[in-house]
């Protein structure tokens, strides 16, 4: 990286309704939380809360304190709304009066 002192990333967060992809470019050795403060997420979307709301780079959880590296994808995780296993208990049960058939 001898001509090239920035750091090439991007800053993900989704909800139901609408999804944001932020290209950021970073000084070397910038943290997480840094890069989600520049990327302005933080603006478009108040209701993150870096405090509460878990933070990671391609699925894996990391502190907000790691350095993001080159070609890094820092995602904002949101709180479930329901547990998964109940949410796949309540779509494998059948509906009242309605028989299931076999194809």
């Amino acid at each position: 990286m001898a001509g090239d002192e920035t750091v090439h990333a991007e800053v993900v967060y989704a909800t139901a309704a609408q999804q944001w992809l932020i290209p950021v470019e970073l000084a070397p050795l910038t943290s997480v939380q840094a890069a989600i403060q520049c990327s302005g997420i933080l603006q478009l979307c108040p209701e993150i809360d870096l405090a509460r709301d878990p933070v990671g780079k391609f699925g894996e959880v990391v502190c907000l304190t790691d350095v993001v590296h080159e070609g890094d994808r820092i995602e904002i995780y949101r709180a479930l709304r329901v547990d998964p296993k109940i949410a796949r208990r309540l779509r494998a049960r059948p509906l009242r009066g309605s028989k299931r058939r076999n194809a």
